[in-house]
């Protein structure tokens, strides 16, 4: 009689969460270094150097983890890279055409709509308190979103990309998730972050914009989103969505509008009104409730 491998164990540690949470915090300073870049470089461009700053740090990390070359990446992994890649444009198109606060609140759609999305195509059910959580997110995703002053003229088709934006991330950690479940965290950011470079360089070619600024300092803003953004930020999300389920990453990443109203306050004194200071309280409030309702989940190294 052949002997099987134990199942692996279930765990309900804070590890998963915690690291998700920390990779919101970071994407949350994605908005202020985009902001800051922009003297220079096109928002596509940033993005693209993003990305290409990351890569040999992301190399060396799995040299220096896993102690060999990088497997082969599975498909899943050039789907995520490739959604995450054109969210990133659309989103950055869409903010040209509509309102901030309504793209904003639009793209932060997506991440609610990761649930949904696992529910539908992994069979992934979340617990009710999910729903109520997401709900209250929503709301005050859109207090944060759509309370501040008017900030331009909203357009349909800003919208409909936004929208468009939403699908792509929500697309994104669901392909994330199941990548993770044949490759390790390090690799699989790696791999993620060398399709971005690669998509995002097209994108650049295609929309005109320079890939280069008009002096050095120009690369400061995308270099520190490379570290911060990218490293700090998707390579943590990523790591956590292996001891995480969609659903709850889905909203624990929420708190990336919230760190960016945040820092805009402190950094471009741009005060929050009470309705954007209500909508920070009920995302945060979300982000609890939804992991008060978690399930178990398996660990992936």
């Amino acid at each position: 009689m052949t002997a099987t491998a134990p199942p692996l164990p279930e765990t309900r540690d804070w590890t998963g969460p915690v690291m998700v949470l920390i990779g919101g915090v970071s994407i949350g300073f994605a908005p202020i270094g985009l902001r800051l870049g922009l003297g220079e470089l096109g928002p596509q461009a940033i993005a693209f150097w993003r990305y290409a700053f990351a890569l040999p740090f992301l190399l060396a990390l799995v040299f220096l983890i896993e102690r060999r070359v990088p497997r082969r990446p599975n498909r899943f992994v050039i789907l995520a890279g490739t959604l995450f890649t054109l969210d990133m444009a659309l989103w950055h198109w869409g903010l040209t055409l509509t309102t901030v606060s309504n793209a904003t609140f639009i793209v932060n759609l997506g991440n609610v709509l990761v649930g949904f999305g696992a529910w539908y195509f992994l069979k992934q059910r979340p617990k009710p308190l999910w729903f109520a959580a997401a709900a209250i997110a929503v709301i005050g995703a859109a207090a944060l979103s759509l309370g501040g002053a008017s900030d331009g003229k909203a357009d349909i088709r800003g919208d409909l990309l936004a929208f468009g934006a939403a699908i792509m991330v929500s697309g994104y950690m669901l392909a994330s998730n199941i990548a993770r479940r044949s490759l390790g965290a390090i690799e699989t950011i790696f791999w993620l972050t060398v399709v971005e470079t690669c998509i995002a360089g097209l994108i650049v070619a295609a929309s005109g914009e320079s890939f280069w600024p008009q002096t050095l300092a120009g690369f400061r803003a995308p270099f520190s989103l490379a570290l911060i953004a990218q490293i700090g930020g998707q390579a943590m999300i990523v790591a956590g969505l292996g001891r995480t389920s969609p659903a709850l990453a889905g909203l624990l990443v929420l708190v990336q509008p919230v760190v960016a109203a945040a820092v805009s306050w402190r950094l471009f004194d741009e005060p929050l009104l009470y309705p954007q200071v209500a909508g920070c309280a009920l995302i945060l409030f979300a982000v609890w409730l939804a992991q008060r309702g978690r399930r178990p989940q398996v660990a992936v190294d």
